[in-house]
C-alpha cells in the first residue's frame, strides 16, 4: 500500500538540504525521472516484484494509487516529500505543472516483463 513519507530537511540560510539516506527500504537499482510532460498521463502500471519511491523534486503531481481495495490520490508538491509504492500499487501520475521534475528510486533493474499493465477494475471484469 502506497504510503506518503516526509524526508529529513535541514534548512538554514544557505537553503535547504534533504537527505533520503536509511528512508528507502530496499537497494536502489534504477533512477528515472519525469519532466516535460504535457496533459497526459503517465505510469498505469503495476509490478511483479519492483518497489518505487517517487518524489517531485520540482512543481507537482498528482499519483493515483489503486491497491486492489482501495483508492487513493496523493499530490506530491515539495522536495521532501516521498511517495513509497509497493509493486502491487497500480499508479498513474497525472497532472504535472509545467515545470515538475518526478524522480523516481526503484529496487529493480528495468525487466518488461515486470510490468502488469491491466487496472485491478479490468482484472475484476475479466473474472466475472
Amino acid at each position: 500500500m502506497a504510503q506518503l513519507l516526509n524526508l529529513k530537511t535541514f534548512t538554514d540560510t544557505r537553503g535547504n538540504l534533504t537527505v533520503i539516506e536509511r528512508v528507502i527500504p530496499f537497494d536502489i537499482k534504477r533512477i528515472f525521472y519525469i519532466y516535460g510532460v504535457d496533459d497526459s498521463v503517465r505510469g498505469g502500471h503495476r509490478h511483479k516484484k519492483t518497489f518505487q519511491a517517487a518524489i517531485c523534486l520540482r512543481g507537482s503531481c498528482k499519483i493515483l494509487n489503486h491497491t486492489g481495495f482501495e483508492k487513493q490520490e496523493f499530490l506530491l508538491n515539495s522536495a521532501d516529500q516521498c511517495l513509497m509504492l509497493d509493486p502491487t500499487d497500480w499508479h498513474q501520475m497525472h497532472e504535472f505543472t509545467e515545470d515538475a521534475i518526478l524522480m523516481v528510486l526503484a529496487s529493480e533493474f528495468f525487466d518488461a516483463d515486470d510490468y502488469i499493465y491491466e487496472s485491478y477494475e479490468c482484472q475484476a471484469l475479466l473474472i466475472q
